[in-house]
């Protein structure tokens, strides 16, 4: 039953690792034994518990985490089999707490959850959004080291464009936040052949497009016709898209005066229950795309946020004591890499039905258990595979779990 487990992650892994190049049998071996742990391992996730906790010595997950491995094949390999095939490109930077000196890459980084700018390392995370699924799978997270002068938004675009090909087959939209809403960026995507979904200031300069009609006077027809107010809006550009008690939501293409061109504009009033209103403005530099649909893609980007959570406290991602770019990128790629793997193994597999909210912190505690259950049955020869073992192995494997 034991064994039955750990084998449906390892038939998961080898069956995306076999269309992939360059893999050996050692380093096939590697790779499963370190997932494991890493989803396995109560604690801190670094070299020293994979020395413990794994069948190999520290030293050696030391040196094969120097190695390369192509996460990002890896995980759109994860995507294309088990996702719902309709998707959007979230990125969005996340601060990895890092004391010390030397370590490549260290800097002041906006740190959300403080709300200041913090010491330590940043990890730019590239996710397919998984539209149908409403879940986020992690495709690959690289490490911000920036060239002297360069700009961050720089840095950020030039992280996707290297990146298009793979990216562009799984989905043509890129999903950012608020502060991604400025023109390099946007043109850095457009110039690659995607387009961004993200959102505006409240206050952003906006201009009604012109219907251009000839008015008999000289000179060019206008091709604006006046600025947009977000909390009064000119009905007759605009359409009607949806309405309830709890927002009203109206569409337009028109001039964004910041990103130099038009875009699709979704402009959302909330009521709240104190009768407050609120006005957000959401946007696409794809104007042939629905408004429904830049409202729920943007929404949706927030589950990036999730894997940047479960990575956090469960998986070890600012547990590393790497100091090397290679290591520090094996190792942010595996946290995140293997939540996609419990999502896939826990949560995919179960009917939208009958799902229910995925819990990390369980598929953890079910990994622990059956790692230390294998190492009992090895040290006291005793077999899993006795009927009578079977009902109380059973609950052994779900000891500790929220919901059992």
């Amino acid at each position: 039953m034991v064994i039955k487990r750990k084998t449906r992650y390892e038939s998961i892994i080898i069956s995306i690792t076999n269309k992939m190049t360059g893999i050996n049998k050692w380093r096939l071996d590697f790779i499963l034994e370190t997932f494991m742990l890493y989803l396995s391992i109560k604690g801190r996730v670094n070299f020293l518990q994979l020395g413990r906790y794994g069948k190999f010595g520290e030293q050696r997950y030391r040196q094969q985490f120097e190695k390369t491995f192509d996460f990002l094949s890896f995980n759109k390999g994860l995507v294309e089999t088990y996702g719902s095939g309709r998707y959007a490109i979230a990125f969005d930077p996340s601060y990895i707490n890092k004391s010390g000196k030397v370590t490549p890459g260290l800097d002041w980084y906006w740190s959300g959850c403080a709300k200041k700018s913090k010491w330590g390392l940043e990890i730019g995370g590239l996710a397919a959004i998984d539209i149908g699924n409403h879940t986020a799978f992690h495709l690959e997270a690289v490490q911000t080291v920036r060239n002297e002068g360069q700009k961050l938004t720089s840095w950020y675009g030039d992280v996707i464009a290297q990146r298009k090909e793979a990216l562009s087959s799984i989905s043509k939209y890129v999903v950012a936040d608020a502060w991604f809403s400025k023109k390099p960026f946007a043109d850095k995507i457009i110039s690659i052949g995607m387009d961004l979904v993200s959102r505006l200031r409240d206050d952003a300069n906006i201009r009604y497009l012109s219907s251009g009609h000839p008015t008999g006077k000289q000179g060019r027809p206008k091709k604006y016709a006046g600025k947009m107010n977000s909390k009064n809006l000119d009905k007759g550009y605009f359409q009607l898209i949806a309405q309830s008690d709890g927002e009203i939501v109206y569409s337009a293409i028109v001039y964004c005066v910041s990103l130099k061109r038009n875009i699709r504009l979704v402009h959302v009033t909330y009521n709240s229950a104190k009768g407050k209103e609120t006005n957000k403005l959401y946007f696409s530099t794809d104007t042939s795309m629905a408004a429904t649909d830049v409202l729920e893609y943007y929404r949706a980007r927030f589950q990036i946020e999730f894997l940047y959570r479960d990575g956090k406290q469960h998986t070890g991602l600012e547990d590393t004591q790497a100091r090397s770019v290679n290591k520090l990128d094996f190792h942010f790629n595996t946290s995140l890499t293997t939540i996609n793997l419990a999502k896939v193994t826990h949560w995919l597999n179960v009917s939208k039905e009958d799902r229910k909210a995925f819990s990390m912190s369980d598929v953890k505690t079910v990994n622990h258990n059956i790692l230390i259950l294998q190492r009992f049955f090895e040290a006291f020869a005793i077999s899993p595979h006795i009927i009578k073992n079977n009902k109380n192995i059973e609950k052994l494997i779900y000891y500790g779990t929220i919901a059992a």
